[in-house]
């Protein structure tokens, strides 16, 4: 139960830290692409294969039935539990330049 939660609270702070991430270009990008000559040796001709499918009639319906069924009992009890604090770029930004 423990690890559990802990792993939630990790994961919850991963996706809270990409979250809160602030980016900014800093240079523009650029690609030069090679270039081809090509010449044609044949003519290509493509003929595709025909199929006839015949697919199953699927009827989904539902009835009545008497299964067990487990339950569940709760309970209170006070445990740690992990804390997660965020301060995203834009935060750390203003404080910096006091704004």
């Amino acid at each position: 139960m423990l690890k559990t939660t802990l792993a939630a609270a990790i994961v919850s702070a991963g996706v809270l830290g990409l979250a809160g991430c602030d980016v900014k270009k800093t240079q523009e990008g650029s690609v030069t692409a090679p270039k081809f000559e090509v010449t044609k040796k044949q003519d290509g001709d493509v003929t595709l294969p025909k199929y006839d499918v015949t697919t199953p009639d699927v009827k989904v319906g539902s009835k009545e039935a008497t299964v067990n069924v487990p339950t569940v009992k709760t309970e209170q009890r006070k445990v740690e539990v992990p804390t997660v604090d965020v301060t995203t770029a834009k935060e750390k930004e203003k404080a910096k330049t006091g704004g």
